[in-house]
Formats: C-alpha cells, sequence, structure tokens
C-alpha cells in the first residue's frame, strides 16, 4: 500500500493518487473547476471496479475516498459521513463493504440536492491474467481433414498444451461456426469428447462468430442475429466437446454489437466482454458500441460494469501478434507499473497467423505468445478464465 501523505491542500491521500498515478475517476482535488451549481460526484466513477490499489483495506472492507463538487457553502454527507469542503470540492471517506454499494453525495441543507454512483468492490482481487485466441477455425479444420489420433496432434493444439504444462496457462478458443470453404462445426467429429472434457480445466471454446466475413458482422445486427449464431456455436461446442469445455463468449468478432445486445447476451451466461477502448479519431472501435465517457475510462482501467446488463467490461492489455517480439516485455512492463491496469492483465492473439499458409502468417508468433506468457508468470500472475467467479477469482 503506497504511503500516506497530506496533499498541499490539507487532504489525506496516497502518495500514488497525488502524484496522479492512481485515480478513480480521473480527477484530482487540486484541478481547477468553475463554480459547480449541482453535486456531482467525480470519483470514483460509475461502474468502477475497485480493489486493494484503489483505497485502504480495513476489517472486512475496503476504505476510499469519494470526490466531488458543490455549490461553495452547502454541507456535503456521503453515505451519510460529513464530508469535508475546500471551496466548490467535496472530499469524504466512505469503507466498501458489499460486492456493490451506492455512494449517495447530499447537500445537507434545503433545497436537497444530491448525485449518486454504484461502484463495485473486487473483494478478492489479486494479480492474475488471461489468454484467449479469436478467430480460431483452422484448427477444427486441420483436425477434422487429418483425423488425427488425439487433438494435440494438431500442432497448434500441441503448442497450446506445452505452455499449459510449462506456465500453467489457460486458453480460451474463441471460434467460428465456418471457415470460408466446406467445413464448418456440424462436420467436427465427437470422438475426442473426453479428451476435450480431461483437458477443460486449462481449454475452454467460446462463440466468436458465424464466420470470419464480412467484417464487423454485427456492429448494426439485430441481437436475434447476434443470439442464433450465439446459439448454433454454443450447441456445436456441447455436441462434440461437452458442456465443461463451453465458456460464456468474452470476445465479439469486432467487438462491435448494439448495446441493446447487451443484456441478451447477458440472459446467456455472458458476464465479461473485452475489447480495446483505444480511441482513433472520433471513433472507440471494438468498444461493443460504448459511449466514449465510459470507454475513455476504460482506456486507462482494468474494468468497468455495465450495471442494467450486469456486465463487466475488461480492457485488453495487449494483442500479441500485433507487438513486434522485442517489444512485447517494455509494452507489459509499463502496464505493469500502472495500478489502474496491472491487476487483470488481459491478452489475447488470432490463431491465423500461427498458420504457414495464411498470408500473414508470423513465424515467431509463438514466440511472442511464450514471451507475454512468461513475463505474466514471472510478475505472479494467476492464470484465469474471466467468466468464471468474478473476473477469474472464484473465492
Amino acid at each position: 500500500m503506497a504511503e500516506k501523505t497530506l496533499t498541499r491542500r490539507g487532504f489525506l491521500e496516497t502518495s500514488a493518487w497525488a502524484a496522479g498515478a492512481v485515480s478513480l475517476g480521473g480527477h484530482r482535488l487540486t484541478h481547477a473547476h468553475p463554480e459547480p451549481d449541482a453535486v456531482k460526484i467525480e470519483a470514483p466513477f460509475h461502474g468502477a471496479v475497485l480493489n486493494r490499489h484503489h483505497g485502504n483495506e480495513v476489517d472486512g472492507g475496503l476504505e476510499i475516498v469519494v470526490q466531488g463538487t458543490a455549490p461553495a457553502g452547502r454541507q456535503i454527507a456521503v453515505n451519510g459521513a460529513t464530508a469535508r469542503r475546500d471551496d466548490h470540492r467535496f472530499e469524504a471517506r466512505i469503507v466498501l463493504r458489499q460486492h456493490e454499494t451506492d455512494i449517495l453525495a447530499t447537500t445537507v441543507e434545503v433545497p436537497e440536492q444530491r448525485d449518486r454512483v454504484r461502484v463495485v468492490w473486487d473483494r478478492n482481487s489479486r494479480p492474475r491474467y488471461r489468454f484467449a485466441f479469436d478467430d480460431t477455425s483452422f484448427c477444427f479444420r486441420d483436425i477434422w481433414q487429418q483425423q488425427y489420433r488425439s487433438l494435440f496432434d494438431c500442432f497448434f493444439l500441441g503448442k497450446l498444451r506445452d505452455l499449459h504444462e510449462e506456465y500453467r496457462t489457460k486458453f480460451v478458443l474463441n471460434i467460428y461456426y465456418t471457415t470460408a470453404d466446406e467445413f464448418d462445426l456440424t462436420k467436427f467429429p465427437d470422438r475426442y469428447r473426453s479428451e476435450w472434457r480431461d483437458n477443460a480445466h486449462w481449454l475452454k471454446l467460446a462463440f466468436h462468430a458465424h464466420a470470419d466475413q464480412p467484417a464487423r458482422p454485427y456492429i448494426d445486427a439485430p441481437p436475434e442475429q447476434l443470439i442464433a449464431d450465439f446459439d448454433k456455436v454454443r450447441d456445436q461446442i456441447h455436441r462434440f466437446a461437452g458442456e465443461e469445455t463451453y465458456s460464456p463468449t468474452t470476445i465479439i468478432h469486432w467487438g462491435e454489437v448494439r448495446p441493446s445486445a447487451w443484456k441478451p447476451l447477458a440472459d446467456r451466461g455472458v458476464t465479461v466482454l473485452s475489447g480495446y477502448f483505444e480511441q482513433q479519431g472520433d471513433d472507440w472501435p471494438v468498444s461493443y458500441r460504448m459511449d466514449p465517457v465510459r470507454a475513455e475510462y476504460l482506456s486507462r482501467h482494468d474494468a468497468l460494469k455495465d450495471f442494467p446488463s450486469g456486465i463487466v467490461f475488461s480492457k485488453i492489455d495487449m494483442v500479441v501478434n500485433t507487438v513486434p517480439l522485442e517489444s512485447i516485455v517494455p509494452r507489459l512492463d509499463r502496464i505493469g507499473q500502472d495500478p489502474n491496469q496491472s491487476e487483470i492483465i488481459d491478452l489475447m492473439t488470432h490463431e491465423q497467423y500461427s498458420w504457414p499458409f495464411f498470408r500473414l502468417y508470423l513465424p515467431d508468433h509463438a514466440q511472442r505468445i511464450e514471451t507475454a506468457i512468461r513475463w505474466v508468470t514471472e510478475q505472479g500472475h494467476e492464470p484465469v478464465f474471466l467468466h468464471e467467479g468474478f473476473l477469474g477469482l472464484t473465492d
């Protein structure tokens, strides 16, 4: 836990926070603001997932600082606790004791003004990582064509097993229903079912899309179309690999769906959706069409919960196939130094870059994958499936 210091304005903060390294909502008390005409909670951010880095761990709870603005001269209470005032700024300390907590800031005098946010406490948080493969289809076609004795006679799955045995890594393969040729999942045999089940503790399968093309297939598709494709892939996974191997999806192809599809996905068991949350011009691609305010927050934080759907959105920290081998460790080192982004390392890559026949084949793809996995392992991160428990932690 960072050393406690008094800021020049007299408020107790962590030294990292006072230096701008840790921020619950992207604001600090020392920022200048125009005189407000209403109560506004600025930190923590609505939907924030808070862990040990964002406050003081106390008996049975997490003590956090709530910051905001209000008209000067108005007394403010935050969840019943009197806030300290400094001109038009206010600050109060509260303790989170439940998984989710409503934070209510109100004026004590009439006429009453108020603002409310809800946050999530990641009570059992500890460093962890996940690794996912998008666009997975070639390995299924290869096994179907070659009729291997074992799944792991396919070199791609064999390499994943080697990595699991070396680093305990868990993998999720996000799969297509069909490739661009004659193969689809209905042709994949069920004779490997017991082998899938025997390895389901580290290797799972999830829906990604109906097919690789067209690009952005669900960006404006009716939720019913997305769910129909989702169900087709889920049913085939159940058929040939068993329910133990199935994972609710965490990455939709291209990371773009109508927000109206979030709740239907949650109704199918989806609890986490991962995206890039990186701005390109005026757009936020691969962000599930989330509004820019929340997408910008996620660009600097591990996770954010959308309460109406119940889905937690996770920021992907690295797309391994896009990062040169020599840049992987330096980039992860930078992420590891940011307490807002280092608790959950969300890694993914794309299956096709592993196959020599693919036009953009990366001869060092396996090295890139292992380099990223070695880094998180050496940093003490635990391999998890994000859909299990809360963001991968079940205890």
